[in-house]
């Protein structure tokens, strides 16, 4: 059985003229809005986290701390923001904080999910040390760890009232426990190792996994109905904020649509045929984010099964469409959503690069750069861009929050540096 559910992907977007997010360096792997539906939070296979404005479709910032894939974000109800990954650990920030307030030890192998009790007191994680663990955020407390599953644990989701832990095995159980401990739960066996799980506001468990189909459960831990809906292994399932619609993400990049009342297949979406790792609904309960293998964020109508926003180089609300046809602005796209050409467009997650050829690196006026970045002696050339994408960020600027980019052809560096100094010369 392919063990997909180690990796995840994210991707974020709203407003219905807006383009999708693109500024990862590796697959998405994670995804959450906040709790307000103003911001959206991906982690990727690049290491980094972007927390993302949806009002104004850019990277508001760059987090860097894990030392592995970043495999599940989540926002706490006071917008402070919980990521895991693969390197065992557990952070949370603090809006608008670059490093993290706190971070959360005691897992030995990757992390593969995180959940949110219902009133934001405790955070419930997933190990591929077999353990599920319910972390209490009051100082001094220790966690619960949950040792029943004899496999690694891929996901777990809070019960409505808090009470009970649900989490869901490569093992094909689901187990439901009190989060308090002290007893031995409940357990449910499927026929297929699970990789998904979620719960809705009126206590239906929904979990997916390798053979492509839903399952749905009660908290009894009794199937009540089942539904195919991939052809191929499913990798992650959200629920709608009103719990109407599921919304099923497969390893060949199909999207079931599901009502959930009646267990009833409403669409498939179709896109690019990559695998796609992680979703989320809007708060409208009908824009749906998907991330994927092709490191972008896309938006979908759940209730059409269209795409919107998807805008490519020359329509009026690209920032690139006077370079519509230029090879080097498509090679630069993914790096718009952090990075503008113009200095009237100010700062984003990184540094305008308006004026960047001939400057000494992290000179640039009314931007925070990092005190690694400060102490290294490079000056931005043609020579030292292409360097940068050749080797990648973590190599070329140790210490830097740049999500990691690599450019493997020569041909797409070239022409990269190319649009950049025609695009970054003063008037």
């Amino acid at each position: 059985m392919l063990r997909v559910f180690v990796l995840l992907m994210f991707t974020a977007v709203s407003g219905a003229a807006q383009a999708q997010l693109r500024g990862h360096g590796g697959p998405v792997r994670a995804l959450a809005i906040s709790p307000d539906g103003s911001e959206a939070a991906s982690g990727s296979f690049d290491t980094a986290v972007i927390r993302w404005s949806l009002a104004r479709n850019t990277a508001e910032q760059v987090l860097r701390f894990h030392a592995g894939a970043v495999n599940a974000v989540a926002f706490l109800p006071d917008a402070r923001l919980v990521t895991a990954g693969e390197d065992a650990r557990i952070a949370l920030w603090d809006a608008g904080q670059d490093a993290p307030s706190r971070i959360l030890y005691g897992h030995t192998a990757p992390v593969a999910g995180l959940a949110v009790s219902p009133h934001g007191s405790a955070i419930a994680s997933a190990g591929w040390d077999h353990t599920a663990r319910v972390w209490p955020l009051r100082s001094g407390a220790s966690p619960i760890i949950f040792k029943e599953h004899s496999q690694n644990v891929n996901a777990v989701a809070f019960s409505p009232d808090g009470r009970s832990l649900v989490s869901a095995g490569y093992d094909a159980t689901i187990r439901i426990t009190p989060t308090g401990g002290g007893g031995s739960g409940l357990v449910a066996s499927l026929p297929t190792p699970l990789n998904t799980v979620a719960v809705s506001a009126d206590a239906e468990i929904v979990t997916a996994g390798g053979d492509g189909k839903v399952y749905f459960l009660n908290m009894a831990g009794e199937i009540t109905a089942e539904l195919k809906a991939a052809q191929a292994p499913i990798i992650a399932i959200a629920l709608s904020h009103d719990a109407r619609l599921v919304a099923a993400a497969g390893i060949r990049g199909s999207v079931a649509i599901i009502e959930r009342a009646s267990h009833r297949l409403l669409r498939t979406l179709i896109g690019p045929g990559l695998p796609v790792w992680s979703l989320a609904f809007l708060h409208d309960n009908r824009t749906l984010l998907s991330g994927g293998t092709d490191r972008m964020i896309r938006r979908w109508d759940a209730e059409t099964g269209e795409q919107i926003g998807d805008i490519g180089a020359g329509a009026p609300a690209d920032p690139l469409a006077r370079f519509a046809g230029d090879h080097g602005a498509e090679v630069f796209r993914s790096c718009v959503a952090c990075h503008t050409l113009d200095p009237a467009e100010g700062m984003r997650a990184g540094p305008t690069l308006a004026g960047i050829f001939g400057r000494r690196i992290a000179t640039l006026p009314g931007y925070n750069f990092s005190e690694a970045l400060k102490q290294l002696d490079i000056v931005w050339t043609p020579e030292t861009v292409s360097k940068l994408f050749e080797i990648g960020p973590m190599a070329y600027l140790p210490g830097t929050k740049m999500p990691e980019q690599r450019i493997g052809s020569p041909d797409d560096r070239a022409a990269l540096v190319n649009f950049l100094q025609r695009a970054t010369k003063p008037d």
